[in-house]
């Protein structure tokens, strides 16, 4: 694994050293960054981006790579904390960064400050994990109106987004779908 563009193009980042891990492999962290660039007018640069289920961090750690300015990396199980520890501090990136201990499904409310530009959202696959944290991202004003999402999820899993995201496009990696949105509520849903 490694970074594939920015400031830190071709640095090797350390992968999972088991199988509860699956990170976005570079091929696929490539074509998603090229999509933002090039069909969404290049969101990343100066945004403020929420990685969750952040696994080794790559997602976020390329954002930060391409001129984002901060990432929260969020993932609630000690191999993937230790990991993201790991590579932020390879890549030096402790001011810029914050690794979260936290289920993505139960966020909670956001802390304060400016909300979030930019979301990642990688769950295991097929587990019906994505829609959860997508209403928490939500509920808990988390991101900023008109904020992008983009979901990694399995095909076959058949994703529909939670209430308050449009799709805005859907691409398929062979058994892999990457599936951009844009986050439509103007503040925290609060719920019926």
């Amino acid at each position: 694994m490694r970074i594939v563009g920015g400031r830190f193009k071709g640095r090797a980042l350390n992968g999972p050293r088991g199988e509860g891990i699956r990170p976005t492999s570079d091929r696929l962290r490539e074509s998603l960054f090229n999509i933002l660039a090039h069909s969404y007018g290049d969101p990343v640069p100066g945004a403020r981006v929420i990685d969750l289920f952040a696994g080794t961090g790559a997602l976020g750690l390329e954002a930060v790579s391409r001129g984002a300015a901060f990432a929260l990396l969020v993932d609630d199980g000690a191999q993937a904390r230790a990991l993201i520890r790991e590579n932020v501090e390879t890549l030096g990136l402790g001011g810029v960064t914050r690794i979260f201990r936290r289920d993505a499904r139960r966020l909670g409310e956001a802390p304060p400050g400016p909300a979030y530009d930019l979301a990642f959202l990688d769950p295991p696959y097929d587990r019906g994990l994505a829609e959860p944290a997508l209403t928490a991202l939500a509920r808990g004003g988390w991101l900023k109106p008109d904020a992008l999402v983009v979901v990694e999820e399995a095909v076959a899993a058949m994703f529909e987004p939670a209430a308050g995201y449009d799709v805005l496009e859907r691409r398929d990696y062979s058994e892999t779908e990457l599936i951009v949105l844009r986050f439509c509520g103007g503040g925290p849903i609060i719920p019926v």
